[in-house]
């Protein structure tokens, strides 16, 4: 099983936004060299419930920015981890995270889908019709969020053991089937073969002689000697008047 969520997270998950919804919310306070600290209130996978949260632009390289995120988001771009049992990967683009990381409005966006992920993925597991065996979230160079997740209807393997309990009886219905015609072909060969010895043996013993001549008294004669083996006789008594 497959689903593939384009930008779509669940109703009580943090979905796509606009980043103009972003231009409000927070303030500067504190800054350290280029970096700049700002309070700002996160929406949370909670519908209606927000929390206030610290967060960091003003980084001059994307590494940097990457290091800070990491540092709060393990998740982040580490490759596969587990989330609630559940193989899972989180990857952000490295140019999503150029445009994020001197932009306020776009870290804070960033920020608040990150640190919903957790959540997100509880609520994938609770509500998945199966058993979920991977999930994997991606952002895009436009900040779009991808999410795949992998299950299965069998989590305990007994559809796949009565499919292949199936599979082997059918399998052996079949090679008994074939194995009855071949028995079959072979007894009609049998059978053909001893008549056609039968018939040999008939034959065996039996000839057939022909001959030709200007009167009957001639014809017999040399056929009776076809037969016998011998030549016709000169001057035979068997005589035929006409």
């Amino acid at each position: 099983m497959s689903m593939e969520i384009n930008g779509n997270l669940p109703d009580n998950a943090v979905r796509k936004q606009n980043y103009n919804d972003y231009g409000k919310g927070y303030t500067n306070t504190a800054k350290e060299g280029n970096v700049i600290t700002s309070t700002v209130e996160l929406k949370t996978s909670k519908p209606g419930v927000k929390k206030t949260e610290q967060i960091k632009t003003g980084y001059s390289n994307v590494n940097d920015y990457s290091k800070y995120l990491q540092g709060k988001y393990s998740y982040m771009n580490s490759g596969t981890t587990s989330m609630q049992g559940v193989p899972t990967t989180v990857s952000v683009s490295g140019a999503f995270l150029k445009k994020c990381m001197n932009d306020p409005e776009k870290a804070k966006y960033l920020e608040e889908n990150l640190a919903a992920l957790p959540d997100c993925v509880s609520y994938a597991v609770s509500h998945a019709q199966g058993t979920l065996t991977r999930i994997s979230y991606e952002i895009d160079a436009n900040g779009n969020i991808t999410g795949i997740s992998s299950g299965t209807n069998d989590p305990d393997g007994k559809i796949a053991r009565e499919n292949a309990e199936r599979r082997a009886k059918e399998k052996k219905a079949a090679e008994e089937k074939a194995a009855e015609r071949r028995k079959k072909k072979k007894a009609e060969e049998e059978k053909t073969a001893e008549q056609r010895a039968e018939r040999k043996e008939q034959m065996e013993g039996m000839f057939t002689v022909f001959a030709t001549g200007t009167d009957m008294k001639s014809v017999i004669q040399d056929i009776v000697a076809a037969t016998n083996g011998i030549s016709s006789p000169a001057g035979g008594s068997f005589d035929i008047k006409g």
